[in-house]
């Protein structure tokens, strides 16, 4: 038997897995098996907290920051390894600090090891913000079909840490009756795939400072999910460089399960992007791995 807890960032909804000292190799079958919403926990992905030290992909993040004692090895539902999550690792933090792994003192952050390097959390208004690092245009405008929208849409690739193509749409009623459970078509197509978000801007788009818009997502690897947080990150950044110089440096971003915030702010190695939100542990139990 398998302890796991079940959390959730803004109804994106992970299993997470206690493994300390790496003793426990997840194959893909077990992933998918308790990810599954029929015959397992049910969930978008697994989240394994592990020492850095434990796990090889962890040598890189000590190297970066010698005090990323923690690892999130970050599987999507359908078993592939992922580079980061952003809904996930606020709730990776929340986590490590209920279950007295860490310490997170107001004003002070805590350093996480991910694939996309390390992700500094710190505590916010509504949850945990999580410093993404630095951004960049993917390159290039991918045509995007998705079912329940009759032409071919042009995308604009952004990257935070994992690749994601973002999508605008005329109106809410587009939005609302699109398919997003059959995977999105782009072309050309990513070499690693990509996570596609559709999104439609506020009514004013540009509200006390803070700019506005609803976004959905079908996540690489998974499919629709309520929310997800690197690709609100990647959906702020591509709606203010739609928009041009003035447009502002923070977001209110609304997906289906909720609503997450958005800065973009200048670093010595360039300007970064954070997304803050909540993050919620759920239950605990135990489990079969087959």
């Amino acid at each position: 038997m398998v302890a796991f807890t079940k959390g959730h960032g803004t109804g994106n909804d992970f299993v997470i897995i206690e493994d300390v000292d790496g003793a426990l190799e997840l194959t893909p079958s077990q992933v998918q098996a308790l990810c599954d919403r029929n015959f397992g926990v049910g969930a978008d992905g697994v989240l394994r907290v592990v020492r850095s030290s434990a796990i090889s992909d962890g040598a890189a993040a000590l190297a970066e920051e010698p005090a990323a004692e923690w690892f999130m090895d970050y599987r999507n539902a359908d078993g592939s390894i992922a580079e980061m999550c952003g809904n996930g690792i606020r709730v990776f933090a929340h986590y490590l600090l209920r279950s007295g792994l860490a310490e997170l003192e107001p004003g002070s952050t805590l350093p996480i090891g991910t694939r996309a390097g390390v992700r500094d959390v710190m505590r916010s208004e509504n949850g945990y913000q999580v410093d993404l690092g630095r951004w960049r245009l993917a390159g290039g405008e991918p045509l995007a079909r998705a079912a329940g929208l009759s032409v071919a849409r042009p995308g604009l690739g952004i990257d935070v840490g994992n690749p994601h193509v973002v999508v605008a749409l005329a109106s809410d009623e587009e939005l609302e009756g699109l398919d997003l459970n059959p995977t999105p078509v782009l072309e050309p197509t990513p070499p690693a795939g990509a996570n596609v978000e559709f999104v439609v801007p506020g009514e004013p788009l540009v509200r006390d400072g803070v700019g506005q818009v609803r976004m959905r997502v079908h996540e690489r690897g998974v499919g629709e999910t309520l929310s997800c947080g690197t690709g609100v990150a990647a959906t702020a950044l591509a709606v203010r460089h739609w928009a041009g110089e003035r447009a502002p440096h923070q977001w209110r971003v609304d997906v289906p399960g909720g609503t997450l915030g958005v800065r973009m702010f200048p670093a010595e190695d360039g300007e970064h992007v954070a997304l803050s939100g909540p993050a919620q542990l759920v239950y605990r139990g135990e489990i079969d791995l087959v």
